[in-house]
């Protein structure tokens, strides 16, 4: 048999066409030649070390205040220990050609915050959709943020995850279908469109929607042969009018399910009596305050610069609209043959919740984390306490049977 490649799995039209720099995966590298596996090492990241020294101690303590940690967390947390330790099991393979065997150790599969797992995923869910998946059309990026008040619940309320975004995705095929020229409610215009559901941002604490949608609409034309209708980009009347109809619209779907803003708290939310535990580390992830620890109830740290109110409009942005806490952005459009931009957009849509690089250890033990982009208050780096970081973990783990990638395909 050939000798094993370790790199992720990359689409036929990046292939074909290249790349400057190979693509990297979170937990693997290139060495010289192309074939050559480099072992990542994983008990010598900081995460892994801290996982490593808080897991039982945070465990320790839920028992001790009677909080029961669900057992499909406790276990993500467990495999994460053992992912690419070759002490913990491995495969070995072996090449006819040049002789060489090659130990390739069993990973996790966790779909939490590995990064290993989770970048490995990212780059195959990718590569599926530019390769099987997308046509060649132009995509538009939809991202939906919700209120605070709803990313407690959707973080474990699959049911209502999958009726939330049922309505943003019909609200989108609408807009699209309007921009096209047809009836917004004209159902034999298709479209199509992959949703990504994040429930993380950049401080771990953020539950929220990325949908790739055709920018366009399939039709029927008096041949009888299918067409693809290119829609005009959206105006930032039209990405208010969308935030306008989908805030009314899960306004509605929270009262038929008893959870509005007049229902009976304790008999909307049965999480606090069910799972305490997960209720208070939810809570506290959404608001940004420390879980666990010894800062427990307090805000996390936060480091940077303060801006003036001048940064703060620029960062809206174009075709941006936030109405009672209903955040929508669509400025991000990938014209039909840039398949490169596309792969590296669905990347993006499904990365990894922490990137490991950024994390590292301060002097006094706690955890620094710098973020990608500045927040509008100027923070840089957020600081964790180690046994606080454990439970922003567990707080990642999805339920079982969550899916974290819905596809809304052209029938």
């Amino acid at each position: 048999m050939p000798c094993p490649h370790p790199t992720p799995y990359i689409s036929e039209e990046l292939k074909n066409r290249g790349r400057d720099s190979p693509i990297s995966e979170p937990g693997l590298a290139l060495c010289e030649s192309a074939s050559t596996y480099c072992p990542r090492n994983p008990e010598k990241t900081v995460l892994y070390g801290v996982v490593a020294e808080q897991l039982e101690t945070f465990l320790e303590r839920q028992r001790r205040w009677d909080r029961h940690v669900p057992r499909f967390v406790e276990r993500e947390l467990r495999s994460f220990l053992d992912c690419g330790m070759l002490a913990r099991g491995f495969l070995r393979v072996h090449c006819d050609a040049c002789g060489k065997d090659r130990l390739v150790p069993y990973s996790c599969k966790g779909r939490g915050f590995c990064a290993s797992c989770c970048g490995r995923r990212m780059a195959d869910t990718a590569a599926h959709l530019v390769d099987r998946v997308f046509p060649e059309a132009p995509v538009r990026q939809w991202v939906l943020s919700l209120p605070f008040t709803l990313r407690c619940r959707l973080a474990y309320d699959g049911r209502l995850v999958t009726e939330a975004l049922r309505i943003f995705v019909q609200v989108v095929f609408g807009s699209l279908r309007r921009r096209a020229g047809f009836r917004a409610g004209d159902r034999t215009i298709r479209c199509g469109a992959v949703t990504f559901v994040q429930r993380f941002g950049g401080a771990l604490n953020n539950v929220h929607f990325h949908t790739l949608a055709l920018d366009g609409v399939y039709a029927e034309d008096k041949q009888g042969r299918i067409r693809f209708h290119r829609a005009p980009p959206p105006s930032n009347a039209e990405v208010a009018r969308v935030a306008g109809r989908i805030h009314r619209r899960v306004a509605r779907l929270l009262e038929r399910r008893s959870l509005g803003p007049r229902a009976d708290p304790e008999e909307a939310d049965s999480l606090p009596h069910d799972q305490p535990l997960l209720a208070g580390l939810y809570s506290a992830s959404v608001a940004g305050r420390v879980a666990a620890g010894p800062r427990a109830g307090r805000r996390l740290a936060k480091l940077g610069d303060e801006v003036d109110a001048d940064d703060r409009a620029a960062l809206s942005g174009p075709r941006c609209a936030a109405i009672a806490g209903f955040s929508v952005h669509a400025n991000v459009c990938i014209p039909a043959r840039d398949r490169m931009r596309l792969e590296r957009l669905a990347r993006y849509a499904g990365r990894p919740p922490l990137a490991t690089e950024r994390l590292s250890l301060l002097p006094d033990g706690r955890l620094l984390y710098r973020l990608k982009h500045r927040w509008r208050d100027g923070t840089t780096h957020v600081i964790f306490e180690p046994l606080d970081l454990v439970a922003k973990l567990a707080a990642l783990v999805p339920p079982p049977r969550f899916n974290l990638v819905r596809y809304y395909v052209v029938h």
